[in-house]
């Protein structure tokens, strides 16, 4: 279609002829609404509805610039996003939007609305519990992690998958926010609080023994292609209700290291756990679930993977029962480092969380940065012989535990 041939910047306005006409899921003569949700720095994101019946979709747009810095993209991110969306669609049906068209000429992707599922990190933070996560999110990610491994793809496919799926703007941020600035502020962006910065200094820039650690999980990061990742598999990235969990955005997709996905999830719900030991020490219910949650995590991943092995893998060296265990071993503790490298970046870092910056009151979020800081790094050193969940949830009572409650000198 002529006018759709080439790009330009949908709006409000424009969008709801774009559905019609490009995407062909509402006709002609149905009247619409067009909102903007998204956070408007790298795309637009448009839900688009008939005012009538209430039937919606949703609209993504990646944009040329980064708007906050005037940085240039690199538009592919959005069809790389399409991409991974139908592999896991496949792989494990029921867990992300259905794709109803990628139109590569306006980098646009118009996919299912979920607006029935909320954001997990919101809800988090608004105390709600999701007993089922842990099972959901551990299904989802066996059955899109193994299923894109050498174990059981055709080795040149996978070599395929691979080029497609190189993401070098997108990792080249990850590589940079998540692996060295929060050791080596070599361009000034960390944000620390004043009251920390010592604190920072010796326990993040001054530890050559962290800092060979991290060397360590930074190369696996950028040389191991073991599956298919999501990328940025947070828990912003993640919607629930009391029914499911969908799994959105991965634009950030790439072929990695299957524990840096793993590890996104455990760490980001550290954030939830950190926050409410110290802001809503009350909320009892939520503080039994979430420790809870956090050892399920890893816990089911590893029975699930397991199991999918069983189910899948036939090359008989792969089959081998030593061989899946050493590979299973090294899928976990790598998990429990990524889980560390993502929990201190959002605290030191510029790209934060709101769990860590919602907490205005200075005598309670300074030591909570630092226990969530000393988490991070126990898992980051520890992780060779952390076994399973109870470990992990033992890392984090370390450090969240009564005596450090106690508000600190500001």
């Amino acid at each position: 279609m002529e006018k759709y041939s080439k790009y330009f910047l949908l709006d409000v306005g424009t969008v709801k002829e774009y559905v019609k006409e490009k995407v062909g899921y509402f006709g002609k003569e149905e009247e619409l609404e067009a909102i903007e949700i998204g956070d408007g720095n790298i795309n637009y994101v448009f839900k688009v509805r008939n005012l009538r019946n209430g039937k919606s979709l949703i609209v993504k747009q990646a944009d040329t610039v980064l708007r906050s810095s005037g940085r240039h993209l690199d538009m592919r991110r959005n069809k790389i996003e399409a991409e991974a969306l139908s592999i896991e669609d496949e792989l494990a049906e029921g867990f992300v939007p259905k794709i109803y068209l990628y139109d590569e000429d306006m980098y646009a992707l118009s996919m299912e609305d979920i607006s029935e599922y909320k954001n997990l990190r919101t809800e988090m933070a608004a105390g709600k519990i999701f007993p089922r996560l842990p099972e959901d999110i551990a299904a989802f990610m066996a059955g899109t992690l193994l299923p894109t491994t050498d174990l059981i793809m055709d080795r040149a496919k996978k070599k395929e998958r691979v080029k497609l799926f190189t993401n070098p703007e997108l990792c080249d941020i990850t590589e940079d926010l998540v692996f060295t600035e929060p050791y080596y502020d070599y361009k000034g962006r960390n944000v620390v609080l004043e009251e920390n910065l010592d604190f920072v200094k010796e326990k993040l820039y001054g530890d050559k023994e962290l800092h060979a650690n991290v060397g360590q999980l930074r190369d696996g990061f950028m040389n191991h292609a073991q599956a298919l990742l999501h990328g940025d598999l947070h828990s912003g990235s993640i919607f629930v209700n009391r029914e499911g969990t969908k799994v959105i955005d991965p634009e950030f997709a790439f072929y990695g290291p299957m524990g840096y996905d793993i590890g996104n999830v455990i760490g980001n719900l550290f954030f939830a756990w950190a926050n409410k030991f110290y802001t809503a020490p009350g909320n009892s219910e939520f503080l039994a679930w979430i420790p809870d949650a956090v050892g399920k995590v890893a816990d089911r991943f590893r029975e699930k993977l397991n199991e999918k092995w069983d189910e899948i893998v036939t090359f008989p060296l792969y089959a081998n029962a030593e061989f899946k265990k050493s590979y299973i071993d090294k899928v976990m503790s790598d998990s429990f480092g990524y889980a560390g490298t993502e929990i201190i970046r959002r605290v030191v870092g510029d790209s934060k969380v709101k769990e860590v910056t919602d907490v205005e009151d200075r005598r309670l979020r300074v030591p909570m940065e630092r226990a969530l800081i000393q988490i991070g790094i126990k898992l980051i050193k520890d992780r060779g012989v952390l076994r399973d969940g109870t470990d992990i949830v033992a890392v984090g009572t370390e450090y969240l535990c009564p005596a450090a409650v106690l508000p600190a000198e500001v």
